[in-house]
C-alpha cells in the first residue's frame, strides 16, 4: 500500500509523462527565465533529462547556435557522438524525419587502429577519422574531454569548421577544462555547460530538443 503522504499521480502513457514534466518545469521556473525562446525549449529539455535546475545557471550558448544547429538538421546533416550512450538517446524517428544520420565511431576497427598507433584515447582518435573521413556538420559529445580537445584542435588549424558542437564532457579531468576552451574560441557555434557536469544523455538532448524545434518549423510551413 502507498503511505498516505505519498500523492502518485495516475499517469501512465509516455507522453503524458512527458507534457506533465515539462508543465511542472515551466511552473517551478517562472517568468522572466535565465533563457527564453528556444534556447529555453533546449534548457527545460535538459531539465528534464537531469531534474537539475543548476543547468539555469551553468548551461552557456553562441549566439546563434540554435538557429545553426536547426539549419544543419533541416538541410539532414551528418551527426557524430562520442558515445554510444548519446548515439542510442537521439531517436532515429527523429532524424530518420529530418533525412539525418548519427553516427559513433568508437567501435569501428579503424578508430581502434588509429587509437593504438597513436597512444590515444579512441574518442580522440575518433574525432580524427570524422574530420578526415565524414565531415560531421554537429558533434555531440557528452563524455570525453579528449575528443572535445582534440576536435578544438582540428577547428584551430582549419581543419573543421562544423555547423555546431554540443560540448559537455563530464568528469574531473579536463571535462571543466575543455569546455572552457570551447567557450573561449568563436570560431565555431556551440552549446555547452560550464563546469564539470555534462554528460551523453544530456549531450542528447540537446540534439532532442532542437529536432523537435525542426519537425515542428517543417509542420508550420506545410
Amino acid at each position: 500500500m502507498t503511505p498516505e503522504n505519498i500523492a502518485v499521480r495516475d499517469i501512465r502513457l509516455g507522453q503524458d509523462i512527458e507534457t506533465e514534466s515539462l508543465r511542472i518545469i515551466d511552473s517551478e521556473v517562472p517568468e522572466p527565465r535565465p533563457y527564453q525562446g528556444a534556447q529555453w525549449q533546449v534548457v527545460r529539455r535538459m531539465i528534464h533529462t537531469s531534474a537539475d535546475f543548476e543547468m539555469l545557471d551553468l548551461v552557456r550558448f553562441h549566439p546563434g547556435a540554435v538557429e545553426a544547429g536547426l539549419a544543419a538538421l533541416h538541410r539532414g546533416c551528418i551527426l557524430v557522438t562520442d558515445t554510444e550512450m548519446a548515439r542510442a538517446g537521439i531517436p532515429d524517428r527523429r532524424m530518420d524525419a529530418l533525412n539525418c544520420s548519427v553516427r559513433c565511431l568508437m567501435r569501428d576497427p579503424e578508430v581502434l587502429a588509429l587509437s593504438q598507433t597513436q597512444g590515444s584515447t579512441r574518442a580522440r582518435a575518433a574525432m580524427d577519422f570524422a574530420v578526415e573521413r565524414l565531415e560531421p556538420e554537429i558533434y555531440v559529445i557528452g563524455n570525453a574531454p579528449t575528443a572535445l580537445l582534440r576536435l578544438l584542435e582540428h577547428i584551430e588549424a582549419g581543419r573543421a569548421a562544423p555547423a555546431l558542437i554540443v560540448g559537455m564532457p563530464v568528469g574531473f579531468v579536463n571535462a571543466a577544462e575543455s569546455k572552457a576552451l570551447l567557450l573561449a574560441q568563436d570560431r565555431v557555434q556551440f552549446i555547452t555547460i560550464e563546469g564539470r557536469k555534462g554528460g551523453s544523455a544530456l549531450a542528447a538532448s540537446v540534439i532532442n530538443a532542437l529536432a523537435d524545434m525542426a519537425l515542428m518549423q517543417r509542420k508550420e510551413k506545410a
